[in-house]
C-alpha cells in the first residue's frame, strides 16, 4: 500500500480500525457502575519474586524479541544484499503474520492437551532456528518458510503463557489476574523496546547474520527453562483454600429394604 497507492493509506488503513474497533467496544461491553467484591490482588513486588513467573514473563520476552529485532534489520538488510523494491519490504512480513494468526488460535486448544510447558518450549525452539535460518535466504522466496516458522512459533508461545500465568496465580498465590497479565504485557513490551533498541547497535558493530545468531540461541538456550513450569509447587494457603472450597465428605449408603437370596424362583417371580 505504501508503494502503490500512497503513504497516508496504510495509516487510513489503521485509523479507521481503530475508529471502528473503538465504535463496538461502546456498543457491545457494558460495564457496570458497582463493582463486585473481588480478592484482593496480590502485589507486584510479590510476583516479581516468583522464580515461576519469571519464567514464563522471560519466555513472553524473548520470544517476541526476535520479531522485534527483526523489524528495523530486515528491510535494511534486504536492500543491501538482495536489492529488493518496497513493496517487498513489508511482504516479508506477511507470512509471519498469516502464521501468527493461525498458531494462536491452533494452540489455543492443542496446548491444553499436549502441555502448556511442551508447547512453550517447542515454540521457543522453533523461534531460535527459524531466527538462525533468515541469514541463509538470498530472495524474498527464501525468507516464506523462516518467517513463517516464526509467526507460527510465537502463537505457541502467546497462547501457552497467558494460561500458565493465570495457572501460577492460582497455585501460589491469590486468585486475582489483573496484576499477573500486567506483568505479561510488561514483558511482552519489553521484548519490543529492548530488541529495536539492540538490534541496530548490533548490526552496526557485529552484522545482521551474528544478531540472528545471536538471538536464535538464546531463544534456544532458553526454551528448557520451561521444563519448570510443567508442575510448579502450590503454596500451603493456596492448597487450603482449595481444599476448602471443594471438600470431600464421606457419605454412606445403606439398602432399604431387606437383602434378597439370588437365583430368585418361579414363584417369587410371579409375584
Amino acid at each position: 500500500m505504501y508503494e502503490f497507492v500512497g503513504k497516508a493509506s496504510p495509516f487510513l488503513v489503521l485509523a479507521l480500525l481503530a475508529l471502528l474497533d473503538g465504535a463496538l467496544q461502546l456498543c457491545i461491553l457494558q460495564p457496570s457502575r458497582i463493582s463486585p467484591e473481588s480478592t484482593k490482588a496480590t502485589p507486584v513486588s510479590t510476583l516479581l519474586r516468583d522464580p515461576y513467573i519469571l519464567v514464563a514473563a522471560g519466555a513472553l520476552c524473548f520470544s517476541n524479541m526476535g520479531v522485534a529485532m527483526l523489524e528495523p534489520t530486515l528491510p535494511i538488510w534486504m536492500l543491501q544484499t538482495m536489492c529488493s523494491p518496497q513493496w517487498q519490504l513489508g511482504m516479508a512480513f506477511l507470512p509471519a503474520s498469516i502464521s501468527y494468526l493461525i498458531g494462536t488460535n491452533l494452540f489455543g486448544i492443542l496446548a491444553n492437551r499436549m502441555g502448556r510447558w511442551l508447547c512453550s518450549m517447542i515454540g521457543m525452539a522453533v523461534v531460535g532456528i527459524s531466527l538462525l535460518c533468515v541469514p541463509l535466504a538470498t530472495n524474498i522466496y527464501g525468507l516464506i518458510g523462516p518467517n513463517a516458522g516464526l509467526g507460527f512459533a510465537i502463537g505457541m508461545v502467546d497462547s501457552s503463557m497467558m494460561p500458565i500465568m493465570a495457572q501460577l496465580v492460582d497455585l501460589r498465590h491469590t486468585s486475582a489476574y489483573g496484576t499477573v497479565y500486567a506483568i505479561a504485557d510488561v514483558a511482552f513490551c519489553m521484548g519490543f523496546a529492548i530488541g529495536p533498541s539492540t538490534g541496530g547497535a548490533i548490526v552496526r558493530a557485529l552484522g545482521f547474520p551474528w544478531l540472528m545468531v545471536m538471538v536464535g540461541a538464546l531463544n534456544v538456550a532458553y526454551a528448557p527453562l520451561c521444563c519448570l513450569l510443567r508442575s510448579p509447587p502450590a503454596a500451603e494457603e493456596s492448597m487450603a483454600i482449595l481444599s476448602q472450597e471443594c471438600p470431600t465428605k464421606p457419605k454412606n449408603y445403606t439398602l432399604r429394604g431387606a437383602q434378597r437370596e439370588f437365583p430368585l424362583t418361579e414363584a417369587e417371580n410371579t409375584e
